[in-house]
């Protein structure tokens, strides 16, 4: 039986292509991803151990700067002492926080996350181990800096240039000492990394004298162990050490879990793309099954017993699944190494190293693949192997009884309705609770419309049916008959399409209904022309706000100031500092009572709902502790409505900055003498010094920064599902040319009496087209109820939620499907128009 199988297989090499291209790309995911995180995996870690190579102790300080109570950090004392102790090389501390170069044209190098500023601390022999200089030297005087090699090269600096710095201050102008390589986290994710002389460094991001961490080598001979447990006891109670290998332990651990999410969302989409192909196989299989119906009778006729029969198919399934499986695989090191230079499009650096090829890749590739393929062809085989050899040889395919229909029918109604009841219920829930439910019912409902979708083409492209015979005649009358004739087989390649466009019409609805709130949640609650912020998402600098109140055209400005207090002995309030008078030309201050102009003298303004939990209404007086532990009375003197650029509570800054060490100021809100345009942004970047480091966003910049991000989301998920969409194209093939191949006799009878080539071609196109759209709008209709209900479970935590169908894009899915049909139709198309008529009038 397996010499049979076998033989089978290499007569059928062109139907078994497209089965090999479906589970081809399916085990290239799979096998891409898991090479992908474990190349990274690999490469990360051994980065980590690089950084830690000379480290025996790391020490970190967790004090609180803003305490006056303690230490802000490692004083320079224990930083000699930890120097002092016995087997200690040296100590080098260190102090860290934003920095932005810019280039020559002004614009940020690097990403503003990951832009970082630290301290040159060199040694005895006047070297920093964590860097290596590659021209010039480290900085020890107060105008300047040292750069990685990465961001000087991008800036085109040279060592004796002057280089122009941004923190969250004032931009200053610093002469490059030195150019440097490292492994440095930051630089490695695309970021640039800045070193100051250590007391520049000190002043800027902690306090003079003082460390945020210390990094101990060792000297020859000595035990890390023991200096850990030597420098322990010099260390405040705020601090926390670690020798360097458990660190980096530690951080290889973080980078595993940070990974590992990526790769269960990529092994997500593959295993959809996997899922969608079991339609594909199946059909094929069915298909090679007619094929061989006589065959398969005269097997069973000499003594071939059902077991027998069902064994050589999967056999076929095997050895189909097990080629396929390992094509996969190369392709999937090959994705594997374009993903790897695809993330530097996203301005993310991947550590240097070796590709990784594991065993447990190249396991679940080939298990994967074969198993898939045995499992989509055991359904055909187990058919093929119940059909009486008598009536095998006698009848090319037997139809399915009324009463496998009517079960199959009964049986998808009932988990389709079980799905549908999860789906709403889940959306009434809402929260955690309702998308489990959506989950478990989404699942049931696809399984269940999968099952139904025989029954559903009928009515479904009946509808059609009409539109097909008044452009296109008979061709397009045929094409219709056609379509429905196999409802099991129509029904099994629209599915592959409905899975598909299932998710891909979910995610649009959820997609654009939030985006589309988020947008209105903007355009309603901002009047600013400009938003002001910074480029790694810290706080202003308080220079900034001075210099945007001073900006010629300003009509108002205010800050959104975050400060916290503590209302009587209840827990601490968020609030946000505003300049009076102003804040309501910028931002919308919807007041339900009292009056907002009374917080130009001293008094609050609350929220509805917070008003209301705390029962606080205008005229009541709340004492306060202010951060500072001093305390004091603010009085409510009016109460609006609850908005999400608003905090709990607002309050002039002049209340609150006389208790804080530091502003924490996350924007500022600008509205300017004659609105938007190119001449009053560039007056506003001029009267910040023209800092790389500082966004100055116009309304519609603003709305891409809150909203922006859906839309990237979206089109990733779109690039993810387009391999399932694929491999459902492949279906519309498969089932096109099984089609042809059945229908052989009747399309010679119909060339001999007169349909020419032509009008045949459009008739299997448009039988394309026919099954294509009805996969689609079965899919569309799905993916827009659980758009809905994912939708429904949020819906109370964004303002102004609304279901948005996006009419544009279901219609841009509907004739996206319909050139599918079109395109996969192409070959079939072509096969059935040169069919020699005589030919195909004897044919079986």
């Amino acid at each position: 039986m397996f010499r049979t199988a076998l033989r089978n297989v290499l007569a059928h090499k062109a139907r078994l292509l497209m089965t090999v291209l479906a589970v081809m790309l399916g085990v290239a995911f799979v096998s891409g991803t898991l090479v992908f995180a474990d190349t990274l995996s690999n490469a990360f870690r051994n980065q980590s151990a690089k950084s830690y190579d000379n480290v025996a102790v790391s020490i970190t300080s967790y004090a609180n700067p803003d305490d006056a109570k303690e230490e802000p950090g490692l004083s320079r004392k224990t930083l000699d002492k930890i120097a002092a102790v016995d087997g200690v090389d040296a100590a080098y501390g260190r102090v860290e926080g934003f920095a932005g170069v810019a280039d020559p044209d002004g614009k940020l190098i690097g990403v503003g996350w990951s832009n970082k500023g630290s301290n040159f601390a060199p040694g005895k022999d006047g070297k920093n181990p964590a860097y290596t200089f590659t021209d010039g030297s480290g900085p020890v005087k107060d105008d300047q800096i040292a750069l990685d090699n990465e961001s000087a090269t991008k800036g085109e600096y040279q060592v004796g240039d002057r280089v122009r710095v941004a923190t969250n201050g004032p931009v200053k102008e610093y002469t490059l000492s030195g150019v440097f390589t490292t492994e440095d986290g930051a630089v490695n994710a695309g970021g640039s990394l800045v070193l100051f002389d250590t007391a520049v460094a000190q002043k800027q991001y902690l306090k003079p004298g003082y460390f945020e961490s210390v990094t101990v080598t060792a000297a020859a001979g000595a035990d890390d162990r023991k200096i850990l447990d030597a420098v322990k006891p010099l260390l405040p109670d705020s601090a926390e050490a670690q020798t360097g290998k458990a660190l980096a332990d530690e951080q290889a651990e973080q980078i595993e879990q940070g990974l590992g999410s990526l790769k269960q969302v990529l092994l997500g989409f593959a295993g959809i793309a996997l899922f969608v192909g079991i339609f594909l196989i199946s059909n094929t299989f069915t298909m090679l099954v007619a094929q061989r119906t006589k065959e398969i009778a005269l097997m069973r006729a000499v003594g071939a017993s059902r077991k027998q029969i069902t064994r050589s198919v999967l056999a076929e399934a095997a050895v189909v699944g097990l080629v396929a499986s390992v094509i996969g695989f190369v392709l999937g090191i090959g994705l594997a190494v374009g993903l790897r230079s695809g993330m530097a499009a996203f301005e993310m650096k991947i550590p240097d190293g070796p590709l990784i090829l594991s065993a447990t890749p190249v396991i679940a590739a080939i298990s994967v693949g074969v198993l898939i393929t045995m499992f989509a062809a055991w359904l055909p085989g187990r058919r093929a192997a119940k059909i009486p050899p008598v009536a095998a040889m006698n009848s090319v395919h037997a139809a399915a009884t009324t009463k496998s229909l009517v079960l199959r029918n009964s049986i998808g109604t009932a988990i389709t309705g079980l799905g549908a009841a999860g789906i709403v219920l889940g959306a009434s829930t809402g929260g955690d609770d309702g998308r489990m439910y959506i989950g478990a019912g989404a699942f049931f409902a696809l399984i269940g419309v999968i099952i139904l979708i025989p029954l559903l083409s009928r009515p479904v492209i009946a509808l059609v049916r009409p539109l097909l015979v008044g452009p296109f005649g008979v061709a397009g009358k045929l094409a219709g008959q056609n379509a429905v004739r196999n409802p099991r087989r129509t029904g099994a390649t629209a599915s592959a399409l409905a899975i598909g466009l299932t998710l891909v019409t979910g995610l649009s609805v959820l997609g654009i209904t939030v985006g589309t709130a988020i947008d209105k949640m903007t355009t309603d609650n901002i009047k600013a022309d400009y938003m002001v912020s910074m480029a790694n998402g810290g706080d202003l600098d308080q220079s900034a706000l001075t210099a945007l109140e001073k900006a010629k055209g300003v009509s108002a400005v205010s800050p959104q100031q975050s400060v916290y207090f503590q209302a009587g002995d209840e827990d601490y309030v968020s609030a946000s500092a505003v300049t009076p008078g102003d804040i309501e030309q910028v931002l919308n201050v919807d007041v339900v009572s009292g009056n907002i102009d009374s917080l130009a003298a001293g008094q609050i303004a609350v929220a509805e709902k917070t008003a209301k939990s705390k029962g606080w209404k205008p005229g009541d007086s709340v004492p306060v502790t202010f951060n500072d532990e001093k305390k004091g009375t603010l009085k409510v003197g009016a109460v609006f409505k609850d908005s999400e650029f608003l905090s709990p509570v607002l309050v002039d800054t002049k209340v609150v900055n006389p208790h804080e060490v530091q502003p924490y100021i996350q924007q500022i809100f600008v509205k300017v003498d004659g609105g938007q345009s190119a001449a009053n942004e560039k007056a506003l970047i001029n009267a910040l010094g023209d800092n790389p480091a500082i966004k100055v966003m116009d309304q519609q910049d603003i709305r891409n920064e809150f909203g922006g991000v859906i839309n990237t989301l979206l089109n990733i998920m779109y690039g993810l599902l387009a391999m399932a969409l694929i491999i459902a194209v492949l279906g519309v093939v498969n089932t096109l040319a099984m089609s042809v191949f059945e229908r052989q006799q009747e399309i010679g009878m119909l060339r001999a009496i007169g349909l020419d080539r032509r009008r045949v071609k459009r008739m299997v196109r448009l039988e394309a087209v026919v099954i294509s759209v009805f996969g689609a709008v079965v899919g569309i209709g799905l993916g827009s109820f659980l758009g809905w209900a994912i939708g429904e479970t949020f819906a109370d935590q964004i303002p102004g939620y609304a279901l948005v169908l996006p009419w544009d894009r279901i219609g841009i899915f509907l004739v996206l499907a319909g050139l599918v049909g079109v395109l996969a139709a192409l070959w079939p198309a072509r096969n059935a128009a040169r069919l020699n008529m005589l030919n195909a009038i004897k044919a079986e």
